[in-house]
């Protein structure tokens, strides 16, 4: 019996996610067309794979026994192409977050990790359907869950946060603040705060009331708009360069000083030689500057890595 790899893989995620819904979204695909490969596979293979009800999605026993030779398929169908392709080419980066310039990591290690090809991933979802379609090797930039279980992510930099407002703002003499202290003044958001994760995050942990959002067109329009408005301030990593927009400051923040973490992100069973030289690259350059220095009694991140720094 030969199995339409296609089909097979929609069972996986499907598995996985005992979700139909999520799981086509990991396909980019309808829920239509998964229930199609779902019917498909089922046919060919003469029983059922899911129990369907009202109390969800649950995998039959057949489908518990297919499951993990399913997977074992897939990895080496993936394998298989990679092999295809070859391993000269070179490697396929992607990045995201862009108002907090992740180039500027990428641009420190990149002579020393081989030939890479960086792209411009617009957020998280749309650089993890790349990874999981094939399409690019590795991303990078803030990871936070949920994460399709067959994608993996290293830590490589934490990076400290400063407070960046107006020089008319009641604490632009400040030599430093704690978060606490902008509970009166206004967050302006490159976007939809529900869609920024660490703003979210920072907006309920130190309690600020009000945000402003704003559209992304680039960081100089975006801090343009933070400088007209005396009450607003915005976040940046503290490395990140101002453009050269008159009437702002940056102000460090401490007690607790917010830490943006950057991650290496890719799909398990990736074979391309040039990850372990990206990833050893990154290592190497966090050891140097000290990227990971993390202490919880002075540092605020929204994920404190559970096995340390540097863990997957």
């Amino acid at each position: 019996m030969d199995l339409d790899m296609a089909r097979v893989r929609a069972f996986v995620h499907t598995a996985e996610e005992l979700h139909f819904g999520r799981a086509a979204g990991r396909l980019a695909i309808s829920q239509q067309a998964l229930s199609k490969r779902i019917a498909r596979l089922e046919s060919q293979l003469g029983t059922e794979l899911f129990r369907r009800g009202g109390n969800g999605v649950h995998l039959t026993d057949a489908g518990q026994r297919f499951l993990a030779p399913a997977r074992q398929a897939v990895d080496a169908a993936d394998i298989a192409v990679a092999a295809a392709f070859g391993n000269d080419r070179p490697l396929r980066v992607d990045v995201w977050g862009h108002l907090y310039a992740p180039m500027r990591t990428l641009a420190q290690v990149a002579g020393h990790a081989g030939e890479l090809v960086l792209g411009h991933g617009r957020d998280l979802p749309s650089v993890t359907t790349a990874l999981l379609h094939g399409a690019i090797d590795a991303a990078f930039g803030r990871v936070h869950p949920p994460l399709p279980s067959d994608l993996a992510h290293r830590l490589v930099r934490l990076e400290p946060v400063d407070a960046v407002l107006s020089t008319d703002h009641p604490f632009a003499a400040a030599s430093a603040l704690r978060p606490e202290q902008l509970r009166g003044s206004v967050l302006r958001t490159p976007g939809a705060l529900h869609r920024l994760d660490f703003l979210h995050r920072f907006v309920d942990r130190f309690g600020i009331e009000n945000t402003a959002p704003g559209v992304n067109l680039g960081l100089a329009h975006f801090l343009a708009e933070v400088a007209a408005e005396p009450r607003q301030f915005s976040l940046l990593p503290a490395d990140v360069s101002l453009p050269d927009v008159p009437g702002l400051r940056s102000v460090p923040l401490v007690e607790p000083t917010p830490l943006y973490a950057w991650s290496l992100l890719w799909r398990s069973g990736n074979g391309h030689p040039g990850l372990n030289g990206l990833a050893a690259a990154c290592a190497e350059e966090a050891g140097r500057s000290r990227w990971l220095e993390y202490d919880p009694a002075r540092d605020w991140l929204p994920e404190p890595p559970a096995g340390g720094p540097g863990s997957e």
